[in-house]
């Protein structure tokens, strides 16, 4: 297709976070460890779970992507740690969450970045005609939508500048 670079180059800025998204990087730094897993009054989720449903949901929007066998989690309790897990176990967790975040985005980002990926196609397992164009979007826009209210649980406890 003519476009598809220009297409690939748009959705990776979007991916990376450019233009008006926030990145991973930016939503979490400078965030103290003992506020990780703390409730801000009057919204539902902690930094942790944020991060937790991040993580599960663009791993498993990508493993979708690329591998016919994969099985998605239950839908809802599967995207999301248990309630009562407001923080994480220990920084060795939190480490592993965002290194996962990380290497599962850039997973993501290869696959739309490389030539012999086609955007358009429908995804054969797939069945409601989901498209690896259709998936990288759904990933950039749920990134952006949860690392919003990353923001707003940090701006509520007071940790955002």
């Amino acid at each position: 297709m003519k476009n598809d670079q220009s297409l690939r180059d748009h959705l990776l800025e979007l991916l990376r976070g450019g233009s008006a998204h926030l990145d991973l990087e930016k939503a979490i730094a400078g965030l103290p460890a003992e506020l990780r897993g703390a409730k801000a009054p009057g919204l539902p989720h902690t930094v942790w779970q944020l991060l937790e449903h991040l993580r599960i949901a663009q791993w498993d929007i990508l493993e979708f992507s690329r591998d016919k066998a994969h099985v998605s989690p239950h839908w809802p309790e599967g995207y999301w740690p248990p309630s009562e897990t407001a923080a994480p176990p220990d920084d060795a967790a939190w480490d592993r969450c965002v290194e996962a975040l990380r290497n599962d985005l850039q997973a993501m980002q290869d696959l739309v970045a490389d030539p012999k990926t086609d955007l358009h196609a429908k995804i054969p397992w797939g069945r409601k005609g989901q498209t690896v164009l259709r998936e990288a979007l759904l990933v950039a826009d749920h990134n952006a939508y949860h690392l919003g209210q990353v923001v707003s649980v940090r701006q509520a406890l007071g940790a955002w500048e």
